[in-house]
């Protein structure tokens, strides 16, 4: 799918995009309420999207259950049925919001016919959606350390999930394998993010697509030849396209 032809129901929001008291969220009370399946789901939504902001301004630190279920506009009781605490919530966010950036990198991979292309449209697709809800950014880039071990391994968890998208590499010579090059890449590609966010430059993130892109293809492809292909209409050079996956090495 095209992700310029998504349809605005297709989209799922990243968590802290909105705020929690977002009236249009609101719960009526009385016998039109509605089930109680649509009430705990939007409570859930509301709770994230709290714990977003609030992670985002204290710190996860000093954000408390108070300060969340204040910020969404839901009780404490709430929140304790939903959550075991507050690293349930925050992990639980994390894993939702990172689940739509890779489901949207995804989609502008997948509409681009060759890999050089599709890396590209992919890293652009991740930067515009950190850059335009900079409290996830901060809460799922910077704050996911003082969660602790549980972060740390949900951080870990994540990098992987990015392996999928240089499935198509070629093959490296002098015996280094591939896995472990893909690895690094996205280690640093992370690790650029990190630093531009931590600056306090989010909104910035979108200028960094030309360096990321050459990042992730030189390894490869050898600085050269990437420059030529990112200078270049990637689409239109033969050499880039998508080889068969039965013979792609893995």
């Amino acid at each position: 799918m095209d992700p310029k032809n998504l349809r605005s129901s297709d989209v799922l929001l990243l968590p802290g995009a909105r705020t929690g008291r977002d009236p249009a969220r609101s719960i009526k009370p009385g016998p039109r309420r509605q089930p109680a399946g649509v009430v705990a789901a939007t409570q859930r939504e509301r709770l994230l999207d709290g714990l977003v902001r609030t992670v985002a301004e204290r710190g996860y630190q000093h954000a408390t259950v108070s300060d969340i279920c204040r910020a969404a506009g839901v009780t404490r009781p709430v929140f304790y049925e939903l959550f075991n605490g507050k690293e349930d919530a925050f992990l639980a966010a994390h894993r939702f919001g990172t689940g739509v950036v890779v489901r949207r990198m995804a989609a502008a991979f997948a509409a681009e016919s060759d890999w050089c292309a599709g890396i590209r449209e992919a890293l652009g697709a991740m930067l515009q959606l950190l850059a335009g809800t900079p409290s996830f950014a901060t809460m799922a880039v910077i704050e996911i350390e003082a969660v602790g071990p549980a972060g740390r391994l949900e951080r870990d968890q994540l990098l992987t999930r990015f392996r999928v998208f240089f499935a198509e590499v070629p093959q490296l010579p002098c015996g280094v394998r591939v896995q472990e090059m893909v690895d690094a890449v996205v280690g640093g590609v992370y690790s650029a993010i990190y630093r531009r966010i931590a600056s306090g430059r989010t909104d910035q993130l979108p200028e960094l697509l030309p360096v990321l892109g050459m990042f992730c293809l030189a390894p490869f492809l050898g600085p050269a030849e990437a420059d030529r292909r990112l200078g270049s209409r990637i689409g239109e050079d033969p050499s880039c396209t998508r080889s068969d996956p039965a013979t792609t090495q893995q």
